[in-house]
């Protein structure tokens, strides 16, 4: 039997990202990851963090040629309710930096992930499903799909919202759904984008366009599902001349790409991230809707997590109880996440007058208070950061008044 020190079961983003750090942290890693049945053709942005921790994996210059950087952040109220929210612009200068993030297609990061795999000396590749698992006191047991028998010290479930391993290590999970559904797709379009992503708050949900290299851009458009459905039977051009006019035609003619997909809108998170000898990762641990940028962020946090757990003496045996220390760093930042995600996609579903109220009265102080909204882009690009800058903020505020 062939033996390891972290299984990494899962082969998506999330599982061939912690299969390279943690190789690259000292650990020798077995990756079981079958090939992926379907190709993605989703779009990703990832926040300054996420995009620091991939070029500290040697991946971000790899990667770059493909993305599009996020330099201004919009958001227009596009209801038709009595109160609305003033529009809001957010700026990266505002916060030193030249981008909050890039945006890019996940085949393109898929790309860079498998060939920098095939190339790291410490991981050792299967690509057979993990048919069975058994967590013990001092090893996880796998037996793959045609027999082959392995073992590591630690296992990392990465296989996604119905996660065998969490199954195995009995850890429950709340799911939720939500009266809609995600339209994806990518558009070209006559006017530059200017590295800004467009947010409109509808009744129904986001309808969030987010650039790519050129005169393209990804969008995500939350909505009824029969609306979806019924925009899903359009024609290229019919759909095109709707999302220019639901963009109120500000990058001018636009021409919607091949492969418009319909995703469902749910949530999942599981009742613990790790214990013992096993930990979750990515959307084993927690799924959310496409709002906000937040899915393989979140995911990349759970992995730097892990990384720092198990590879801070490498030169040492895993300890038995790495999952519980795991599921204590991550749960404040996993729970926060999921709350307030929640709440934005619900406060637009709600017709209640009050919350519709104190939506509209949070953007407008966003907008009106720059030091209040210095704070609130450094909390999303970094959990923490944000709040530690608060002291910061204040005293520039003071020193502005004085002067």
């Amino acid at each position: 039997m062939k033996h390891f020190e972290v299984a990494v079961i899962g082969g998506g983003l999330a599982g061939m990202v912690a299969a390279i750090a943690l190789a690259r942290g000292g650990r020798s890693v077995a990756l079981i990851a079958p090939p992926a049945a379907t190709e993605d053709r989703r779009t990703t942005a990832l926040m300054d963090q996420s995009i620091r921790f991939l070029d500290r994996l040697a991946l971000w210059e790899k990667l770059k040629p493909e993305t599009a950087p996020l330099k201004s952040m919009r958001i227009i109220d596009g209801t038709r309710r009595l109160l609305r929210a003033p529009t809001t612009t957010f700026r990266s200068v505002e916060v030193e930096l030249d981008a909050f993030g890039y945006n890019f297609p996940n085949k393109a990061l898929t790309e860079v992930l498998e060939a920098a795999v095939a190339i790291e000396g410490n991981i050792t590749r299967f690509t057979a499903f993990a048919d069975s698992i058994d967590i013990g006191e001092n090893a996880v047991s796998i037996m793959l799909a045609g027999g082959e028998m392995l073992s590591a010290d630690f296992a990392a479930g990465a296989d996604g919202r119905k996660s065998k391993l969490r199954e195995k290590a009995g850890i429950g999970a709340r799911n939720w759904s939500y009266p809609q559904s995600a339209m994806v797709l990518n558009f070209g379009h006559s006017l530059p984008h200017e590295n800004t992503s467009t947010e409109f708050h509808t009744e129904c949900g986001p309808f969030t366009q987010v650039p790519l290299r050129g005169n393209r851009s990804s969008l995500v458009w939350v909505q009824n599902p029969s609306d979806a459905a019924a925009g899903l039977e359009l024609s290229l051009a019919e759909l095109s001349n709707v999302v220019e006019e639901r963009m109120q035609s500000l990058l001018g003619k636009v021409s919607v790409e091949e492969g418009v997909q319909i995703w469902p809108l749910s949530g999942m998170v599981a009742h613990r991230f790790g214990k013992g000898r096993m930990a979750l990762i990515g959307e084993a641990a927690h799924v959310f809707p496409p709002i906000g940028a937040q899915g393989l962020n979140l995911s990349l946090r759970d992995i730097m997590a892990l990384t720092d757990i198990l590879c801070d003496r490498a030169e040492l045996p895993i300890p038995a109880d790495s999952g519980d220390r795991f599921d204590r760093r991550r749960r404040a930042d996993i729970m926060t996440r999921t709350v307030s995600v929640d709440l934005l996609n619900r406060s637009l579903l709600s017709g209640f007058l009050p919350v519709q109220m104190l939506r509209a009265a949070g953007l407008h102080m966003l907008s009106a208070f720059p030091p209040l909204r210095s704070v609130v882009m450094r909390e999303g690009i970094e959990p923490g950061r944000g709040l530690r800058d608060i002291p910061t903020a204040l005293r520039e505020k003071l020193s502005r008044k004085k002067g």
